[in-house]
């Protein structure tokens, strides 16, 4: 902890990571996979490749879920966020994982309970995430189960704190209830990610697309998108789209 710094950072001695219990996933659920490994500057295959990317390897990082103490105030979060939920009688099990990467908290929550869990984030005096600054969506890839993952990154404009939350989605089955009721602001933000990764927020009051022309077909930000594209023609010459262009050995 730094000099006027109040709050200790997460482990140190005096943070809340002393105290013992708190919120923990409930066991025996599937670990939420959230990364896979890469391969090429965009991830494409198959295409004539010339920009010497093509042989790019990435290993697959995926953080590991986290376990108590987290640390600072992530526990008086974690905390809070358990008691208003068990006030709700919201199961158990609606916070699947809890994980802790690179200085940031991720609370991945089930579907069926993201509104009730959004509205303890919101409304509860301990906690009071008044904005959702940010959704977006991903695409992890067809190797990876539950690939489509909605997140939503929060704010706390009271006690100066942003957290994440996030939804794990089959791509059979991309139906998320939507938070405009709850955060206002989502409602640009949801039709971008209905969109560019096809999924659907259930209870939004407008889901229409919002960059690509209404009778576009597909969606895409998913990895399973032709990379596809137009001819140009640049100084008399015609370039071929990625997809038909040579490939160099």
């Amino acid at each position: 902890m730094t000099q006027n710094q109040t709050t200790p950072d997460p482990g140190e001695p005096g943070s809340s990571a002393e105290r013992p219990g708190g919120l923990v996933p409930a066991a025996g659920g599937a670990e939420v996979v959230a990364g896979r490994a890469r391969q090429g500057m965009f991830g494409v295959r198959g295409s004539g490749d010339t920009s010497g990317f093509g042989g790019l390897r990435l290993p697959a990082y995926v953080p590991p879920p986290a376990e108590r103490p987290y640390g600072g105030w992530f526990d008086d979060v974690a905390d809070a966020l358990l008691e208003s939920l068990r006030a709700k009688d919201v199961p158990a099990d609606a916070v699947q994982q809890v994980t802790v990467d690179r200085g940031e908290i991720t609370f991945y929550v089930h579907r069926d309970h993201l509104l009730e869990t959004c509205r303890s984030l919101r409304d509860d005096p301990a906690l009071r995430f008044e904005l959702c600054s940010s959704v977006s969506g991903v695409d992890y890839g067809t190797e990876v189960p539950q690939r489509l993952h909605s997140v939503y990154h929060l704010t706390s404009m009271t006690y100066r704190r942003r957290i994440r939350v996030e939804v794990a989605l089959d791509v059979d089955d991309p139906h998320v209830p939507s938070v405009v009721e709850v955060y206002p602001t989502a409602d640009f933000q949801e039709r971008e990610a209905w969109d560019m990764f096809g999924i659907v927020y259930d209870g939004h009051p407008a889901l229409t697309r919002i960059l690509m022309p209404d009778d576009w077909d597909g969606h895409p930000q998913r990895k399973d998108y032709p990379l596809g594209g137009i001819p140009v023609e640049y100084k008399g010459a015609e370039i071929p789209p990625p997809d038909q262009r040579r490939a160099y050995s």
